[in-house]
């Protein structure tokens, strides 16, 4: 099964992605993540990428068309792929699309974490990551423990996002209405698009994105 998360920054799109990881055997590709590691891999693709970043060049959709192919040739996820960041224009979801037709595949679920701006704004600002496994906490929801240790590795070091400031969030999330809300419409014409409340608990969420898979 491959699915598209989408979602505004600070919608849970990480924090869900990690649950299907763990419970369904899917692998997630971020965008970022596949940059950072073929920028290290020494591979043919890697060496691309590695050339544009360095010089300070955009990292074209060919690349990351690239890097996600290597990703579904690779195998070894049963449980299907979650595209995380990716697509984020109407011509990259063209380019998804024409690969997964390629590789033999099909995208089955785009799942849309609708959020309400204000409510958004107020969770970003409050949130921070342990720096060893990147499990999320808010100030507010989900405070870090008392004993300064995170409960799901140990870890002591917490940190939060030099842009998770209001002025910061808002420039984002215009970048994300303008850029990527057109898919909302693209994947609903062609009938993928499920829609889930995102401000919702971390629980009520992860069971309304079961239900679109079809699972509790």
């Amino acid at each position: 099964m491959n699915i598209i998360l989408l979602g505004p920054p600070g919608a849970g799109k990480g924090t869900q992605a990690q649950r299907l990881v763990r419970e369904r055997d899917m692998m997630q590709l971020s965008t970022g993540d596949m940059l950072r590691e073929a920028r290290t891999s020494g591979t043919e693709m890697g060496k691309v990428v590695a050339d544009v970043m360095d010089k300070g060049h955009l990292v074209t959709d060919e690349i990351v068309i690239g890097l996600i192919k290597e990703k579904l040739e690779s195998g070894g996820h049963p449980g299907g792929f979650i595209f995380d960041g990716f697509p984020r224009t109407l011509a990259q979801a063209d380019a998804l699309g024409q690969l997964l037709q390629d590789e033999g595949q099909s995208l089955d679920h785009v799942i849309e974490m609708q959020v309400d701006d204000d409510a958004l704004v107020a969770r970003i600002t409050g949130r921070s990551t342990c720096a060893n496994c990147g499990e999320v906490f808010h100030d507010v929801t989900k405070p870090v423990p008392e004993d300064g240790k995170c409960p799901n590795c140990g870890g002591t070091s917490f940190k939060r996002r030099a842009d998770d400031t209001e002025e910061a969030l808002k420039t984002r999330l215009l970048a994300y209405y303008k850029q990527t809300s057109p898919l909302i419409g693209y994947y609903y014409a062609k009938g993928k698009l499920s829609v889930v409340d995102g401000l919702a608990s971390m629980d009520d969420v992860s069971a309304a994105i079961a239900k679109v898979l079809g699972g509790a």
